[in-house]
């Protein structure tokens, strides 16, 4: 394969933080507007309302896991191991972050965040088995 298709899957979780970001600034500014927040009160940001919390917390997550999937794809692009099956863990990574998101920003119910986290997790830790695999293979 070794195009540019593994970094679709990368485009698309850069998509996914941008979104957050921008429901994190619609969550603030609603409320600050309903007065249960100073805007100045963002900048040590101690006592920020539940309604955003979630989404702060959800975009933070973005930063961490997914750190290791963006080295992931692009070490897979390096070896030229980002062919059929490396795209489509990467794609199922990004999917599963998305479906997480989701979960996170509306209910935040840890009975379906969890498993999908988990099967991130995983999903991720084949994308690196492969890439090791690759690497002493080739």
């Amino acid at each position: 394969m070794t195009g540019y298709q593994i970094f679709w899957p990368l485009l698309a979780h850069v998509a996914l933080v941008y979104g957050i970001y921008a429901l994190l600034g619609t969550r603030r500014a609603k409320m600050v507007r309903a007065g249960k927040i100073e805007q100045s009160e963002y900048r040590e940001n101690r006592d920020e309302p539940a309604e955003s919390l979630v989404v702060k917390n959800c975009l933070a997550n973005q930063f961490e896991l997914p750190v290791l999937f963006y080295a992931c794809c692009v070490l897979l692009y390096v070896t030229e191991a980002d062919n059929l099956v490396s795209v489509c863990l990467a794609w199922t990574f990004v999917i599963l972050r998305y479906a997480h998101a989701a979960i996170h920003v509306t209910s935040n119910d840890l009975r379906y965040r969890s498993p999908i986290f988990a099967a991130g997790y995983l999903v991720l830790a084949v994308m690196w088995g492969w890439l090791a695999i690759w690497m002493a293979v080739g």
